[in-house]
């Protein structure tokens, strides 16, 4: 029972954080470390502990499986150089940079940690970033490429951490080994997210059954990381090439009924989890400072140096990457320089999150190789205070950052323009397909759908204009007053026993879906 209500505590604060935020305008993800942070200090609250394999296998392949589903393939391909210098090389470049570091300030501690410490501390949350970038509306490459960075720094990280974990107990043999490893986790990977794909795609497509497929859906993120831990692949690259190839594929794979649940039911598990382990990253905090046993003095000027240096190893990185494959003509031509502002806000985007604080809580508790000794719980204060510092410097300051660099947003008329002609053509296929297959049937019929199609034509059309009211959403207005009459006359009609609940539950079915559809074409 005391599990229960605490989970069940869990959630009512995710909740009440959530509305507040909506409420007052303020950063979902920001706003819950700081609930959590301030929870973790009173008393009588109970402690959460965070155990790694929850959040590397039970938290992280979900999330990483829904943002795969959700993130655009072409887009994914366009930007497929950036996300590559930043979800590795950057990765690299910081967990080397921090691993150099830690060995300069503590040198008796052994190099092969460090370089695990820097693993730890060098990618960006897979969550916090996007979120927070969507929010305050960055322009849609920045978007992807953030996206797509989240989607495979972990997979570097975490096999650059088992690396350098296994070279500091002793359990590496050499380079050679070390690249075998490389190569079967990130190959691995990639073998078995497409081998789950396949499989999954082939199951979605010989069901019709909403709750199945949803089912499916839901097995298949945590079936994918189970074959990949069990052949030592990346589970990080298996979920995120299933995600990508499934989401691609799914108008085909799926029913309407199938994809209208399955998205419902992936934003509930997706807003959930999300909260939930940013309010546990802020409740850590009395754990880690009570296994902290360094002196204080040593602790500020080390954690004050790592923090820093995090922030500005991607700063270090951004710009070099940015311009000088651009150097090359043929990429130049194709991908144009991008003003300074676009590397220097994503090079602010750097949060840290609960994938950090799992690694570092996952680093070993054995002694090294030779009997070397190192303080774990001061590594595991840098992870969480690389975590605080970015999420609250950063995270708070990036919308302030994108105002003073002066991003120009995406032009929503671009966005209008594109949809109008793709709505076009798209009536004119359906108007042929609907000649093609007229006969016989009612000429009153026909006529319906060939007006039902020029209206969804027209309405396109229409987001082009402005000011006054439209014909469409004066349609909308009017056919929600509508809906409400309806609804009362079933309610009333079933209270008094004139017709029996099944009833009322399908009319309000129907009504539900043309209201959901009238409230997408309301906020298009």
């Amino acid at each position: 029972m005391e599990a229960l209500l605490e989970i069940v505590g869990l959630m009512a604060v995710v909740v009440a954080v959530y509305a507040a935020s909506r409420r007052f305008h303020l950063l979902t993800p920001i706003a819950l470390v700081v609930v959590g942070l301030a929870l973790s200090m009173v008393p009588g609250i109970p402690t959460f502990h965070l155990s790694p394999e929850f959040v590397l296998i039970g938290v992280l392949p979900p999330l990483l499986y829904v943002a795969a589903l959700e993130t655009s393939v072409p887009a994914f391909k366009f930007n497929l150089r950036p996300i590559l210098l930043l979800s590795v090389g950057l990765v690299l470049f910081v967990a080397c940079s921090i691993g150099l570091l830690v060995h300069a300030l503590l040198p008796g501690v052994p190099l092969a940690i460090c370089f695990a410490l820097g693993a730890v501390v060098a990618p960006p949350d897979a969550i916090a970033a996007t979120a927070v970038a969507r929010r305050i509306g960055l322009p849609r490459r920045i978007v992807t490429i953030l996206e797509g960075e989240s989607l495979l720094n972990d997979a570097t990280a975490l096999v650059f951490f088992r690396v350098a974990t296994a070279a500091a107990i002793g359990e590496a043999a050499g380079l050679g080994e070390i690249g075998l490893q490389v190569v079967r986790s990130a190959g691995g990977g990639v073998l078995i997210g497409a081998a789950g794909a396949l499989i999954m795609g082939f199951l979605h497509k010989k069901t019709t059954d909403p709750l199945i497929d949803n089912s499916l859906s839901l097995l298949t993120p945590f079936l994918v990381t189970a074959a990949a831990e069990a052949l030592h692949a990346s589970a990080v690259v298996a979920v995120v090439v299933a995600g990508l190839y499934l989401g691609h594929r799914l108008p085909t794979l799926m029913s309407a009924a199938s994809r209208l649940q399955m998205g419902a039911f992936w934003r509930m598990v997706q807003f959930l989890l999300e909260g939930s382990v940013f309010l546990l990253v802020g409740l850590q905090l009395r754990d880690v400072l009570g296994a902290l046993d360094t002196p204080l003095g040593e602790v500020a000027v080390i954690t004050t140096a790592v923090v820093l240096a995090v922030v500005i190893t991607r700063f270090v990185w951004m710009f070099p990457a940015t311009y000088l494959p651009r150097m090359i003509p043929r990429v130049g031509r194709n991908d144009p320089p991008p003003p300074w502002q676009v590397p220097t806000v994503i090079a602010w985007a750097g949060m840290r999150g609960v994938v950090t604080l799992a690694t570092a809580l996952a680093l070993p508790a054995t002694p090294l190789v030779g009997g070397g000794d190192y303080p774990r719980a001061l590594f595991v204060w840098l992870a969480f205070a690389v975590i605080i510092a970015t999420l609250l410097l950063q995270g708070m300051t990036l919308p302030l950052v994108a105002r003073r660099l002066r991003l120009q947003p995406d032009d929503p008329m671009q966005d209008i323009l594109a949809e109008a002609a793709t709505q076009n053509a798209a009536s004119r296929a359906a108007i042929e397909r609907l000649e093609q297959h007229a006969a016989g049937a009612p000429a009153e019929v026909v006529e319906r759908l060939r007006r039902l199609t020029t209206e969804r034509n027209n309405t396109a059309w229409e987001r082009l204009g402005g000011g006054e009211e439209t014909p469409s959403q004066a349609y909308v207005r009017l056919r929600f007053e509508m809906l409400d009459a309806e609804r009362e006359v079933y309610r009333t009609a079933r209270d008094s026993g004139r017709i029996p609940e099944e009833v009322l539950v399908r009319a309000q079915r129907d009504m539900d879906l043309e209201e959901s559809m009238l409230e997408r074409s309301e906020h298009a």
